[in-house]
């Protein structure tokens, strides 16, 4: 996408995350707690082949870290390895100060609870069942439950909304509902760290929301420090403390979200076009149609989101302005539009940018014009519409029009009223 103004670029300019060996999910507003896990230096991978190698991270207690990065990058591996299914292959671990190494399984068990992609069969299992396994190891030999497991259970069901699904069959049990069972086990297991291996895996929107507010609570309140894998990176931002990219075999960068969370660190880390990715709204975007634009859109203040994407989606190439460059709208033509005129906010619209936004329309065979008024700074856009409709260019009011009513000899003029 060619930004017209750049001047008035509404670009999200790379910042500095932090290296991997430089690694704190910590707050500098107090005396940071003894770290629940320590890695440095660390190298992990499955045999003698390092998938991921010189780690560094630093979990506290009441934190949640995120590990985000394409598929195979070593982000399960990496999970593994914290919850001793895999050995270090070299470098250093500790978990609440020891070495993850020496510790007993069942201590490690006292200390950390993890879940990964893998559903256990559960024949004959109700979910109630599958959730008080989380309490083994606190039951002793026998394996029997006290009143106070049985409080963990019940509390832990009710905050991940499978309590009234306790007697069901645990294999019979959607994915989604599955997934939250196992949440619930885990979570009854009181854990200092959870370890969580793309845990919105099965859940819908409201699951999703409801089960990162449940860890968030936890960490909050309880002090449960939380490390997931996350493929949803909008949820990534929104919900994590702190963020470590894996690529290529290693940790790309890592920090705070506001310090990850930028188009070129994620075009980088997914091979994503920069102007795909928005911050700001924290989503990706499908890409901009190919070709010289057709349409013209006249837009502001979100009025053009759903004909950008309509027209994206049905490959129509466009152009769009003038819009204020962090408009709602301005944001997004960056992303979807062939050619987007910009200008800087608050600020009267410049004449060069009208002359050029004049320009891109006599070159497009018609005009949309989503815009509800030219109030306020853009008031001269009006002027756009009426020198379209001099130049006997056809004017819709939505892309849906504009779509329906165009023939091949060319669309069918229709004013805007």
């Amino acid at each position: 996408m060619k930004r017209v103004d750049e001047r008035a670029r509404a670009g999200d300019a790379c910042g500095a995350p932090r290296a991997a060996g430089s690694g704190t999910a910590g707050s500098s507003a107090a005396a940071p707690a003894a770290p629940i896990l320590e890695a440095r230096g660390l190298a992990v991978g499955h045999g003698a082949r390092p998938l991921v190698q010189g780690i560094d991270l630093t979990v506290a207690p009441g934190q949640v870290v995120a590990l985000i990065g394409p598929n195979g990058s070593g982000k399960t591996t990496l999970l593994r390895t914290i919850a001793g299914q895999l050995a270090p292959l070299s470098g250093t671990l500790r978990i609440a100060g020891r070495d993850a190494a020496a510790l007993a399984a069942a201590t490690r068990a006292r200390i950390c609870a993890a879940l990964f992609t893998e559903r256990p069969r559960g024949d004959l299992l109700t979910c109630q069942d599958i959730v008080e396994a989380g309490r083994y190891p606190f039951t002793g030999r026998m394996g029997a439950l006290s009143d106070e497991d049985r409080a963990q259970v019940r509390a832990a069901m009710r905050a991940a909304g499978v309590w009234e699904l306790r007697d069901r069959d645990f294999a019979h049990m959607s994915d989604g509902q599955r997934q939250r069972a196992l949440i619930a086990r885990a979570l009854c297991q009181e854990p200092r760290l959870l370890i969580l291996d793309e845990p919105t895996s099965y859940l819908d929107i409201r699951a999703q929301l409801d089960m990162l507010q449940l860890l968030r609570r936890r960490a909050r309140e309880r002090g449960m420090a939380v490390i997931m894998s996350l493929h949803e990176i909008e949820l990534a931002q929104k919900a994590a403390d702190w963020v470590a990219c894996i690529r290529d075999g290693r940790v790309l960068c890592q920090g705070a979200p506001d310090e990850i969370f930028r188009a070129p660190t994620i075009a980088r880390l997914f091979d994503l076009d920069e102007r795909s990715y928005s911050p700001l709204f924290g989503s990706v975007e499908l890409g901009a149609a190919e070709g010289a634009p057709r349409v013209f859109v006249i837009a502001g203040a979100g009025t053009g989101a759903r004909t950008f994407r309509e027209l994206a989606r049905r490959g129509v190439p466009f152009a769009s302005g003038v819009l204020f460059a962090h408009d709602a709208d301005g944001i997004l033509a960056c992303a979807l539009a062939a050619c987007a005129v910009l200008a800087p906010d608050f600020e009267p619209i410049d004449p060069d940018a009208l002359a050029k936004a004049r320009a891109l329309i006599a070159g497009c065979e018609a005009v949309i014009c989503c815009a509800d008024g030219f109030p306020g700074a853009a008031a001269p856009n009006a002027g756009l519409l009426e020198h379209a409709r001099a130049q006997g260019i056809p004017v819709f009011d939505s892309a849906a029009a504009y779509l329906e009513r165009r023939a091949p000899s060319g669309p069918c003029a229709t004013p805007r009223s």
